[in-house]
This record gives structure tokens, C-alpha cells and sequence, in this order.
């Protein structure tokens, strides 16, 4: 299954994108975002599903919380930036 990974700063930033991503009807969930593409090591990141994508941007967008980096997970595992 394909879905996205939006990265957020901290845990407080990725707990508002899930709670402004929930007001909008849109599934998200909070996890640690994976090493091999965020070093920082203490980042999280909201998971979304493809189809969610775009309308997720549009609700972060209007809320002022911006993602640091997205990525999309391919169905093998394998992370790839998406530039937006």
C-alpha cells in the first residue's frame, strides 16, 4: 500500500497536523519518522493515505502548519521526497 509521510519539526507540530487533519474528515496517524530520511532523530511525521494527500495540504495550508518534507512510501518500503 502507497502512502505519504508528511514530516513535522516536533511531536507538538505533528499532534496539531493530526487534530486539524481529523476536524477536516481526513484519517492521519502520528508515528516516529524513520531515520533514513529525517537524521535529526527526535522528528515525527503524520502518516496519510494517497488518495488523502492532496486534500491534507490544502487543510495544513489553511491552518499555517506547513510540512517540513514529505515523502512518499512505496509498497516495497522504500521512502522518495516529494517536492511540492
Amino acid at each position: 500500500m502507497v502512502y505519504y509521510l508528511i514530516i513535522c519539526r516536533s511531536l507538538t507540530y505533528a499532534q496539531r497536523t493530526e487534530a486539524a487533519l481529523a476536524r477536516a474528515g481526513i484519517t492521519a496517524h502520528i508515528r516516529r519518522s524513520p531515520k533514513t530520511i529525517d537524521s535529526e532523530g527526535c522528528s515525527h511525521s503524520v502518516k496519510v493515505s494517497e488518495r488523502n494527500l492532496a486534500p491534507a495540504l490544502v487543510v495544513l495550508a489553511r491552518a499555517g502548519l506547513s510540512p517540513k518534507r514529505v515523502f512518499i512510501v512505496a509498497g516495497d518500503g522504500s521512502y522518495k521526497e516529494v517536492l511540492l
